[in-house]
C-alpha cells in the first residue's frame, strides 16, 4: 500500500537585502536581539534607539567561534524561553558570521520555527553569511556540520559598522570577497587587484557586488544542491584547519584564505588553472595581510577529515576548484593519490 502525502509549496520566503539604510523599527510583537559582549559595546545603543517592539530583550553571548555550540544555543534558548517569546515572535542576529548562525539556528528550532532578521556588522557577514539562511553550529568532527536552512525575513547592511571593525577581522572578511570572485566574476577580480577598500564609496560597491552575487546564487540554488556549493570554494581545505586548530589559531576567512591556496594547487595539478592566475590570488590575499601558508603535520589525518565535509556523499570528497579566474568546477573524482601529491606540498618535511 502506498498513501502519498502531497505537500505543495505555499510560503515565499523571499526578502530583500537594504544596504547602507538600517532604518526605524516598530514590531507589534516580542523581540530579541541576539549579539555578543564586543558588538554590544560598540553598537547595541544604536541598534535599541532604531526599534520599537511589544517587548525588547537582548541576549548577549561570548565573543568567539570557540563558541558556536551546543553550549551556547541552549543558553539562548533558554533565554528566549525566559522571555517567554511565541511563534510570532522575532529574533534579530546583531553581530557577525558567528551570531548569525547561531541566532538563525536557535530560531529555526524555538517552537519549530520563528522568524529572525539579520543586520551583520562584519564585512565577512555583510558580502557573504547574512545572506542565504545557511544556520548552524560546530562540533568535534567539524564546521557547521549540525545546523539548517532558514531564511532570514530581511537583512539590513550598514558599513558603518565596520569602521570600528579590528584590521585583522576586516582582511577576514576580504577573504571572502576573494572568492566571489575567483569563482563566479572576473571582472570583479580585476577590480579587487587595484580598489581601496578603505575608501567608502569603492567599500560599498564591493558589497553591494557580493550581495548581488550571493543572491542570484541562492535564487538559483537555495539548499545548495548545486551551483551553490561554488561558494564553498577554500572552504573545503580551511574548515580542517580550522578543526585541527580548534578555532582558536585562525579566523574563519584567514583560514578559508589558507584553503583557497590549497584549492588553487590542485587546481593547477589538474590544469584548471594557470601558476600565473594562482601567483595572482595569493599576491591579493597578501594585499590584505591574510595568511597563505599552513603547515599539514599528518597529511592521512588531513585528507581522512575531508570526508566530513558537509558536501560530500557516497565515499567521495566534493571539491570546489577555480576553472582559471571568474569560473569554477565542482567535482567529485579527484584520485586520493593526486589530493595527497598536493597536500604533501605543505607537508611538514
Amino acid at each position: 500500500m502506498i498513501i502519498p502525502v502531497t505537500l505543495k509549496k505555499e510560503c515565499d520566503n523571499s526578502y530583500e537585502v537594504t544596504i547602507d539604510d538600517l532604518g526605524i523599527h516598530g514590531f507589534d510583537t516580542k523581540v530579541a536581539i541576539v549579539t555578543n559582549t564586543t558588538v554590544a559595546n560598540l553598537h547595541l545603543k544604536t541598534l535599541l534607539s532604531r526599534i520599537t517592539a511589544k517587548t525588547l530583550n537582548v541576549i548577549i553571548i561570548p565573543d568567539g567561534e570557540e563558541y558556536k555550540n551546543f553550549k551556547t544555543i541552549e543558553y539562548i534558548l533558554d533565554k528566549m524561553f525566559e522571555y517567554k517569546l511565541d511563534r510570532k515572535s522575532i529574533l534579530i542576529a546583531f553581530g557577525g558570521g558567528v551570531v548569525g548562525d547561531m541566532t538563525g539556528f536557535a530560531a529555526s528550532i524555538y517552537q519549530r520555527g520563528i522568524d529572525f532578521i539579520q543586520i551583520p556588522t562584519t564585512l565577512l557577514s555583510q558580502v557573504d553569511a547574512s545572506v542565504g539562511g545557511k544556520t548552524g553550529i560546530n562540533n568535534k568532527y567539524g564546521k557547521n556540520l549540525l545546523g539548517a536552512f532558514h531564511q532570514p525575513k530581511a537583512v539590513y547592511i550598514d558599513t558603518a559598522f565596520l569602521k570600528t571593525l579590528p584590521q585583522r577581522e576586516f582582511n577576514a572578511g576580504f577573504a571572502e570577497i576573494v572568492k566571489m570572485a575567483v569563482t563566479f566574476d572576473a571582472e570583479l577580480f580585476d577590480f579587487l587587484e587595484n580598489a581601496d577598500l578603505s575608501n567608502s564609496d569603492m567599500l560599498t560597491r564591493t558589497v553591494a557586488k557580493c550581495v548581488q552575487l550571493k543572491a542570484d546564487i541562492v535564487s538559483k540554488d537555495e539548499k545548495e544542491m548545486g551551483i551553490r556549493a561554488a561558494l564553498n570554494y577554500g572552504h573545503t581545505f580551511g574548515h580542517v584547519i580550522e578543526n585541527e586548530t580548534n578555532y582558536s589559531e585562525f579566523l574563519h576567512g584567514e583560514a578559508v584564505a589558507i584553503g583557497m591556496v590549497m584549492a588553487n594547487k590542485l587546481a593547477c595539478e589538474l590544469g584548471f588553472m594557470t601558476s600565473d592566475e594562482a601567483s595572482r590570488v595569493k599576491r591579493l590575499l597578501q594585499k590584505y595581510d591574510l595568511p597563505v601558508s599552513y603547515t599539514i603535520k599528518d597529511i592521512d589525518d588531513f585528507y581522512e577529515h575531508f570526508f566530513l565535509d558537509k558536501k560530500s556523499a557516497n565515499d567521495k570528497i566534493k571539491f570546489i576548484l577555480p576553472k582559471h579566474l571568474g569560473h569554477h568546477a565542482i567535482t567529485s573524482e579527484i584520485s586520493e593519490k593526486i589530493v595527497k601529491k598536493v597536500l604533501k606540498h605543505f607537508g611538514d618535511n
